[in-house]
């Protein structure tokens, strides 16, 4: 049996060991002596212990614990030159040996104490110099606000911003998922503009923001390469994709009633009118005032009439400012302001109405408006489209209203053509809510990591200005947009539960495995709440009072206001657009206009998910 007192120099030196490893404080000092420590007891050990030493060669070799061959009554150590057999305890040996380990360990890794004393006085650094974790989340937090701050309604000014962020507006890198509203505006404006003498908009093979490229205003052969007149070859600019990803002859009706919309002399005696609000009878959605406005410019192509749009009443909110209560307001005028200014001239003449060279609204019967004669200026393109959408797993190829789908879906995009800077400015609020954060990350990946300490400002170069400037802002890809009609609408169509729409959305995953992001528009407070049984997707959506339990469209609008109720849902009907898949029901006008608006905007390979049909099919 071993000595007493050597049992308890075990246990204390062991449990010395232990505290040290983690009081940091000690452990630089405790280091040098617990090394002391260790070889004085050995020395002591051996001195006590009954052996025979002799002078052998030089050897070296380390101590192992665990795994050590040596048996736990004898150990050779081997120093220097001498050579000592040695009897020792094994758990003298275990003692020292954890206690050291353990104490080095604590110095290393540090204790959980000391962790939390060092994050609230310092930022730690990894082996590369990087910021840790929180710091970096402290950086995404910084730059998502600014960006926010500039959203805002009433942009701060420069000392403002710079008192709140500690940042000049300058300093802040580029913003992926906003789009410079102000210059898609100024170069929608010139697309959607007679220059002088009549002369055709610069609808050349010249994209965007390069047809304000400064370089072409001295070089001849370019300002006469970019004055030409439209060929026939030529396309709006608002049409994206070749003629197979867009419903037929897309390109082409669009330029045609581009050109019947804005004739080159609005005073022409043989110009004539149809000026008409919009419908604005209780329970009109957004979808029917657009539909009832699709027959009307129908009406308008048949009798070579110039279609003027007059009282918008979801315009007619504060939002609005100086458009207020026009179509204006949120996307460009279906005609010039010159032949609007004259058609309103002669709605006060009576003689123009006699001679018909004017006529509104009340002129036709609200039959003749909402199954409107379709134009058959372009033939019967309706009866070859591609069988993109899905029923209950089967590609619908023909049905009833081919003629309607396709009218439909031209004039809705004729009437959206371009958005305006304040609906580019709802959009931009949308992403920045929706996607901010995740931008922040993505940019703040690849810029100095020292920013917003260190800020490298460096000018615009003539590609960023005038080439990439025309990309379309960030979102995260691919995006699936999910529109969940319920509520009153049962007593129009068959309404279905949300985990429907889920598994034709799983049916889409199945085939594009990367698919996990979902903006989701919808009324309903209980569709939110069942996204939290799918946590494998993102759902995005508007930050909007929805309705719980089941109210009419009209009492739910009612209680967001006017403006918030046209706000959103042309922000949701925008997003879905530019989506790259949509799930929907046909059953719902909103629905059937969205897939309308994607099928002339390049998205027709897409397909349509359709919970249900048209109940006009």
């Amino acid at each position: 049996m071993e000595p007493t007192n050597q049992k308890f120099l075990e246990r204390v030196v062991s449990q010395k060991a232990l505290q040290m490893g983690s009081s940091f404080p000690c452990q630089i000092c405790v280091v040098g002596f617990l090394c002391g420590v260790c070889l004085t007891s050995l020395f002591l050990a051996v001195l006590t212990s009954v052996g025979t030493f002799g002078f052998t060669g030089i050897s070296f070799s380390s101590l192992s614990m665990g795994n050590s061959p040596l048996n736990s009554s004898s150990e050779i150590i081997k120093l220097g030159i001498l050579e000592f057999p040695v009897k020792l305890s094994q758990n003298l040996i275990d003692g020292l040996m954890h206690g050291m380990m353990d104490m080095i360990q604590g110095y290393v890794i540090t204790s959980s104490d000391y962790q939390s004393k060092v994050k609230e006085t310092a930022r730690w650094v990894d082996s590369k110099g990087r910021e840790p974790e929180s710091d970096d989340d402290e950086r995404v937090s910084l730059l998502t606000e600014a960006w926010g701050a500039l959203l805002a309604d009433r942009e701060p000014e420069e000392s403002e911003f710079s008192k709140r962020f500690g940042l000049s507006k300058s300093s802040l890198p580029n913003t992926p998922h906003l789009e410079n509203c102000k210059l898609s505006a100024q170069v929608n404006k010139r697309l959607d503009t007679r220059s002088g003498a009549g002369r055709f908009p610069p609808w050349t093979t010249w994209k965007g923001s390069l047809n304000m490229y400064p370089a072409t205003e001295t070089d001849e052969n370019l300002r006469s390469f970019k004055d030409q007149p439209v060929s026939d070859g030529a396309y709006p600019p608002w049409i994206v994709g070749s003629d197979e990803e867009n419903y037929p002859l897309t390109r082409k009706v669009q330029s045609d009633i581009w050109i019947h919309q804005h004739p080159v002399n609005c005073h022409d005696p043989n110009i004539k009118f149809l000026v008409a609000d919009w419908e604005k009878l209780p329970g009109f959605g957004i979808g029917a005032q657009l539909a009832g406005m699709a027959g009307l410019l129908a009406i308008a192509i048949n009798e070579k009439r110039v279609l003027v749009t007059g009282y918008f009443n979801r315009a007619d909110h504060d939002g609005c400012k100086a458009s207020r209560g026009s179509w204006s307001c949120y996307f460009f005028l279906e005609t010039s302001q010159e032949c609007r200014d004259h058609a309103f001239e002669l709605i006060t003449n009576k003689e123009a109405w006699e001679k018909g060279t004017i006529k509104g609204k009340d002129s036709y019967k609200s039959k003749e408006i909402w199954t409107a004669k379709v134009p058959r200026v372009w033939g019967d393109p309706w009866s070859y489209l591609q069988p993109t959408t899905d029923i209950n797993g089967s590609l619908i190829a023909v049905h009833h209203k081919m003629d309607r789908r396709w009218w439909r879906a031209q004039a809705v995009r004729y009437l959206m053509r371009f958005q305006t800077e304040y609906t580019c400015g709802l959009l931009n609020v949308a992403r920045h809510a929706a996607f901010g954060k995740e931008a922040a990350k993505m940019v703040l990946a690849s810029i100095d990591r020292d920013w917003p300490k260190v800020i490298t400002n460096q000018p615009k170069s003539e590609i960023e200005e005038f080439v990439w400037s025309n990309h379309r802002p960030w979102v995260p890809r691919p995006l699936l947009s999910m529109h969940v009609r319920m509520g009153d609408k049962a007593c129009e169509m068959k309404v279905v539960k949300f985990e429907e729409y889920m598994e034709l959305a799983h049916r889409i995953q199945m085939h594009f495995p990367h698919l996990k992001n979902v903006w989701l528009s919808t009324e309903m407070q209980e569709v939110i709440d069942k996204t939290r049984s799918y946590p494998h997707w993102n759902f995005y959506y508007t930050n909007v009072t929805r309705q719980v339990g089941n109210v009419s469209m009209a009492t739910y609008e009612a209680s967001l206001g006017r403006k918030t109720s046209t706000n959103y849902p042309l922000v949701n009907f925008l997003m879905a657009v530019e989506s790259d898949f949509f799930i929907g029901a046909l059953g719902s006008t909103w629905c059937f206009l969205i897939d309308g608006m994607r099928n002339t905007g390049g998205k027709v390979m897409a397909g349509y998910l359709s919970v249900n049909k048209d109940r006009f099919w």
